[in-house]
This record gives structure tokens, C-alpha cells and sequence, in this order.
């Protein structure tokens, strides 16, 4: 077998080389710097990575608020995933630019086909462009950066974190943990708790990519689950007005968002996962021997555990958790 010369495909791997190296230097003296301003006598804030569908409904933005508005957190980096990818990455960047977050880095993740209505497409349009960010690489990269210290939230379909593992299964092992919107254990989409529970049906971020969720299960990195029995949290009218009227960039944008969504009472599923890495005390978890079968269904069966998963909350306590921080205005220059 003859060795090839390809220019052109040497010269793109290149150039995205070339462009990991230099956003990572960038990265590197973010937080550098952001280590240098932390108060001294202040406990070590939680390094995050967010993995979010961000733009098809309004509970990605929440749990990107809230972290954005929470000073346990450090966030290190955002990927986006599924659907169009890139898309989501400007509506990210517009968030973190009229947040005064603009240095936090974003990377794309990979494309695929989403049956769902990215319904916050027109403000994301308008959010600035940057350069491209692998979000496999940039996940694995950061994983190599911080081994042992840095979560993993994940509020959207797994594919990334499926590719992560398939490329680099060593690496992602030095996680300290993922936490995961995802799953229904016991309860559905229906089950309120003011009729006869009608048992688990499939999630969305599970079904998506049902392969990707079974080697996230298989990966042996400590998972901690918020699925649909715990993360059924109603962002009802009175809550509505009283976040709708604070007037701040954060609270604007979740204005928007909601005005341009399908759906009359948001259910902010992806925002219990970020508040459990900040208190979590929110959603005391079990832990459970998690199988993903094929069709989408997260069973909980007999043997070890893999995961440990929140299998009910206290929605109110939740919001007087939540509810002061995405009221308050974001701090000036953040890093």
C-alpha cells in the first residue's frame, strides 16, 4: 500500500489544529485569570462543562442561566449538540456576550438531524460567530486538563459524549462525574402526582441517540441521573411575572424565549441538573443498575449500580432555590 499525499485534507486537519491550539491558549489564560480573582479563603468553585440542544426549548437557557448566575460554578467551556450545532453555538455566544461572559469558550458539536423546532433560531441568527471548536476534541482536551476535577452536565441527546467515549474511552474515564438531565425510572411525562402514576416511557435525550446513552452507561465514569421523575418542575404564571418584569439581559432573553416557545407552562427539566452540582441537597439520588434498551427505555434492573438517580424533588424548593439567582443582574466584566 502507497502513502497518498492529500493537500487539501492535510491542510483542513491542519488548520483545525492550528485553531484548537490558539482557542486553547485563550482558554488557558480565562482561567488563569478567573483563578486569580477568586477571593482568597473562598472554597474551589465546581468546574463545569455544559452539553446542552440549547434553542428548542426554553430549559436549556434556564440551566445555562443558572449556572452562569451561580459563583459555586466555574464553567469552563459549553458544547453544543444535536441538530445544528452551530446554530446553537451562536445563540450560546449571543447569552454569554449580553451576560458579560463572552470569555467562556464554546464548541460545536456534531451534526445531526432533529425532529424537534429550534424556536429560538432568529436570536440565535443575530449571535456572534467565533472560531470553530470541535466539541469531541475540546471535551477530551479539557478532561486532560483538569483529570478528576471536572463535571460533566449533559441536558441534550448524548452524541458527543457517545463520540468522546468511542474516540477516547481512557480519557473521558478521568471525569469526575456526568450529570445528566435524562431517563424516566418510575414516572413519565404525565405523572403530576395528582393521578394514578402511569409508569416510564422514553426521554427525549435518551432517545435521541439511544446507543451513545448505552456507552455512557457502560463507561464506569460516576453518573448522577435527574430523570423525568424529579425534573418535572413548572415554570407556572406567578413565577413568569415575577422573572419576566426584573428587566435584566438574563431574565430579557427568558422573556423572549418563552413568548417565542410552543408551550404555555415551560417544564424546566434541564435546570435541576445544574442545580445539583451546586446544592445537592435539591435532589437526593438512589443508587441504581441502569439498562438503556434499544427502544429508549431506562430500566432499572437488578445488579451494581452505574448510576445514582434522583427519583423525586421538591419543585418549590427548587424554585427558592433558582428564582433569586436569575433575578439577580449578572455581574459586571465576569469572567
Amino acid at each position: 500500500m502507497f502513502w497518498t499525499w492529500k493537500p487539501r485534507k492535510c491542510l483542513k486537519a491542519l488548520s483545525h489544529a492550528i485553531a484548537l491550539a490558539a482557542f486553547l491558549v485563550v482558554v488557558e489564560q480565562t482561567h488563569a485569570q478567573a483563578v486569580r480573582e477568586q477571593p482568597i479563603g473562598e472554597p474551589p468553585r465546581t468546574k463545569i462543562i455544559l452539553d446542552t440542544d440549547i434553542g428548542d426549548d426554553v430549559d436549556d437557557a434556564f440551566a445555562l442561566g443558572l449556572a452562569l448566575q451561580s459563583p459555586e460554578i466555574e464553567l469552563v467551556g459549553v458544547t453544543t449538540a444535536w441538530g445544528d450545532t452551530a446554530l446553537r453555538a451562536r445563540l450560546v455566544r449571543r447569552m454569554l456576550v449580553e451576560n458579560n461572559r463572552a470569555g467562556i469558550p464554546v464548541a460545536e458539536g456534531i451534526v445531526t438531524k432533529s425532529r424537534a423546532a429550534f424556536t429560538e433560531a432568529r436570536f440565535a441568527e443575530r449571535g456572534p460567530g467565533g472560531p470553530h471548536m470541535d466539541a469531541v476534541d475540546f471535551l477530551l482536551e479539557r478532561i486532560s486538563t483538569f483529570p478528576g476535577e471536572l463535571t460533566l452536565v449533559a441536558i441534550g441527546p448524548l452524541t458527543n459524549i457517545g463520540a468522546a467515549i468511542e474516540k477516547d474511552a481512557a480519557t473521558f474515564r478521568k471525569l469526575k462525574r456526568v450529570v445528566l438531565m435524562g431517563g424516566s425510572v418510575r414516572k413519565g411525562y404525565s405523572d403530576l402526582g395528582y393521578e394514578p402514576n402511569r409508569g416510564p416511557e422514553p426521554e427525549y435525550n435518551i432517545g435521541s441517540d439511544v446507543a451513545a446513552a448505552q456507552k455512557l452507561f457502560a463507561s464506569g465514569v460516576p453518573i448522577l441521573m435527574m430523570p423525568l421523575d424529579s425534573t418535572i418542575l413548572k415554570l407556572d404564571e406567578v413565577k413568569r411575572e415575577i422573572l419576566f418584569k426584573q428587566g435584566t439581559p438574563l431574565t430579557d432573553e427568558f422573556t423572549l424565549f418563552y413568548h417565542v416557545s410552543m408551550r404555555p407552562t415551560p417544564t424546566l427539566f434541564d435546570a435541576m441538573a445544574v442545580a445539583y452540582v451546586i446544592d445537592p441537597g435539591l435532589c437526593p439520588t438512589t443508587k441504581l443498575k441502569i439498562e438503556v434498551e434499544k427502544d429508549g427505555f431506562t430500566r432499572e434492573v437488578k445488579g451494581e449500580s452505574n448510576a445514582s438517580a434522583c427519583l423525586e424533588s421538591d419543585s418549590e424548593k427548587f424554585f427558592r432555590f433558582a428564582m433569586p439567582r436569575w433575578m439577580k443582574a449578572p455581574a459586571p466584566n465576569a469572567h
